[in-house]
């Protein structure tokens, strides 16, 4: 199964636009999404999942009931709005117009009409990143790098740029399909951009993703819908062992940030049929019904705004597809008991169709009562009190789905049932890994709070420090509890190895695995070396860049100084050459006596220093420009003898 979403394009394409350019698509309401780094796609868990989807109650047929994504792990997970003006609008037999103006001429030159569709790889032309590809050893910051210098958004306006943008994110992110072009009714909902926050994106995307899982598409290569949702949703709700959250990123948002799916050496080998095996046998105690307990809805503003729909059944519209979210099949994700309901059947009347129009029209007046469904909130789920398990659910969900469930393949033989007991143990590892991670985490925490609580006992915010304490204690002894659990199974899979083989069996897995997380802690040291040596190199050439500015600033500094000492010696000879030119013709005139006196003044200017120069009345035995001056000489007694010769 291959996914056609391009994350990494899309997020390296966002963080290379221009400041305002980000804050516009910020304001549309995808600010957060795009701040997650992308991340692995986990192929084989996906197509375990996907073979599970019922289509006809929409939901997951899991061992353990029904599953279903709802709006609450949209708003956690992805921090898309989830609560606004439906996702709905024209639909026309012809948008070339609408893509001449919105999106520019280029974009229909050489086409036939009716356009009713546009090619994904022609945005990706426009702006300079047509084959951006993200290679198997280039690491998402030299991609970035990469995609930042050739990143080409001409002439164009911002409002159109962002468009570009926006409408590629639909076509290979949000509502990504099996197709390589994208109807251009999205491009639709672009036309006054300051209006596209209003839109419940998180809603329309989840309904998008429901419409594309139809088990009639089983045999199909490639799948379509915002996948990474999927599968974070899986991680949060029965984790297989790939995905982990990362030390350090507890209070990042929205939740899909703190997970990180770097292939663990451990368990990315696994193939789809050894997910459905490890799901078919996943234990029921270990399933997470409400993951986001303890989460504040202060610190995710999706979540505070879309809370009011978290308990009501409602149908999620996306431009003409309109699915059911069956939430009272999934009560258990509010903390109730799951009663024993009759499962519905929607039948061929509740499947979306997808289809062109012979004329234009508007699918929101057309269906103005389902539109209103959603503007009034849906259905409230009405929460059954008397309930104290979910047993009598069960028993009906096993009786209704056995031939689906296939619970005699719970009946392995041994061979298989080893290769699975070797999964499970390598997938609790990973999981003891970040639980102790988080204990430590944690502690550290715990550890402050009590000495914030000590440092301020008595004072009026006494009582909150202590609430805090009392919360950090209750998650610690709830991440220790876990961890012991997941140590007594870890024991109870390897009694469950029994036999000489199974012995060596686990000899040389034990040797592998010390082995293998040698290795691993070698490769993390080696690693944390480079990054501190691109750091220190990263410092080196800052500060080379900067002595080189200094210089290149002085060296511009002296020719400017050369230029304006150049051009005043250029105005001091002029005039120089102007005065001696003027004297010339005085002296022809009858005035010697005035010209000498001159003269030697202008020779106290240009020719200091020069022996061939008498002052004082001498005779001077240099010319200018060919002209020979002379002084009259004192008579005898009068002023005594001749003038002074400097030297």
């Amino acid at each position: 199964m291959r996914s056609r979403v391009t994350w990494d394009l899309c997020w390296a394409w966002y963080h290379a636009l221009p400041e305002a350019q980000q804050a516009q698509i910020a304001r549309m309401g995808f600010e957060h999404l795009l701040s997650v780094r992308p991340f692995h796609l986990d192929v084989p868990y996906l197509e375990a999942l996907r073979e599970r989807w019922e289509e006809d109650c929409k939901a997951f047929i899991m061992p353990w009931g029904h599953m279903i994504p709802t709006l609450e792990d949209v708003a956690y997970l992805t921090g898309l709005p989830v609560q606004g003006e439906p996702v709905v609008g024209l639909e026309r037999r012809d948008y070339y117009d609408d893509i001449v103006e919105l999106l520019g001429p280029e974009f229909v030159a050489g086409r036939r009409r009716p356009i009713r569709s546009i090619l994904l790889g022609s945005l990706l032309e426009a702006v300079g990143l047509r084959g951006r590809r993200r290679g198997p050893l280039e690491s998402l910051d030299e991609f970035y790098a990469g995609v930042r210098g050739s990143l080409d958004l001409g002439d164009r306006s911002e409002e159109r740029s962002v468009r570009i943008f926006v409408s590629y994110l639909f076509g290979r992110l949000l509502f990504a399909t099996q197709s390589s072009q994208m109807n251009c009714k999205f491009v639709l909902l672009l036309r006054d951009l300051a209006q596209a926050g209003r839109y419940a994106w998180g809603a329309a995307m989840l309904g998008h993703l429901f419409s594309l899982l139809p088990s009639s598409s089983q045999r199909s290569q490639s799948t379509g819908g915002f996948t990474p949702f999927l599968q974070i949703w899986g991680y949060t709700r029965f984790p297989m062992g790939r995905g982990t959250l990362v030390e350090g990123r507890q209070m990042m948002v929205p939740l899909m940030t703190r997970w990180e799916v770097a292939p663990d050496p451990r368990v990315t080998d696994r193939r789809a049929g050894d997910v459905r095996v490890a799901l078919d046998h996943y234990p029921h105690d270990q399933v997470v019904w409400t993951p986001y307990l303890g989460e504040a809805d202060a610190s995710h503003p999706a979540v505070a705004a879309g809370r009011p729909l978290f308990d009501r059944h409602l149908l999620l519209l996306c431009l003409g597809t309109c699915e059911v979210l069956y939430l009272k099949l999934v009560v258990r994700t509010l903390g109730w008991h799951q009663p024993a309901i009759k499962v519905p059947s929607l039948g061929r009347e509740g499947h979306s169709r997808r289809r062109f129009f012979a004329e234009d029209r508007d699918w929101g007046a057309d269906h103005g009562s389902t539109v209103a469904y959603w503007r009034d909130g849906g259905e409230q789920v009405a929460r059954v009190t008397d309930l104290q398990d979910s047993s009598a659910y069960m028993e009906d969900y096993q009786a209704r789905y056995a031939g689906r469930l296939r619970l005699d393949r719970r009946v392995m033989p041994e061979s298989q049932a080893i290769r699975l007991l070797e999964g499970r143990l390598s997938e609790q590892e990973v999981e003891l890994m970040r639980l102790r991670a988080e204990v430590r985490t944690l502690r550290g925490e715990l550890l402050r709070a009590q000495a914030s609580r000590d440092a301020g006992a008595s004072s009026s915010a006494q009582p909150a420090g202590g609430d805090l304490v009392v919360r950090l204690q209750r998650a610690l002894d709830r991440a220790e509890a876990r961890v012991q659990e997941l140590e007594e199974q870890a024991r109870e899979i390897g009694a469950q190895r029994q036999g000489g083989d199974v012995a060596t069996l686990q000899a040389q897995m034990e040797s592998l695995r010390l082995e293998l997380e040698a290795r691993i802690s070698g490769l993390e040291a080696e690693r944390r070396t480079m990054v501190t040596a691109m750091e220190e190199l990263r410092d080196d050439r800052a500060t080379m860049r900067g002595r080189l500015l200094e210089a290149r600033e002085s060296q511009r500094e002296a020719e400017t100084a050369r230029s304006r000492i150049a051009a005043d010696y250029e105005i001091l000879k002029d005039w120089v050459l102007k005065k001696r030119r003027e004297q010339q013709r005085q002296a022809q005139q009858g005035t010697p006596a005035r010209t000498v006196s001159t003269f030697a003044s202008l020779d106290d200017i240009v020719s200091l220093g020069d022996p061939s120069v008498v002052w004082g009345g001498v005779v001077e035995t240099r010319g200018v420009h060919g002209f020979q001056t002379s002084s009259p000489r004192p008579a005898s007694g009068e002023g005594g003898g001749g003038g002074e010769q400097l030297p």
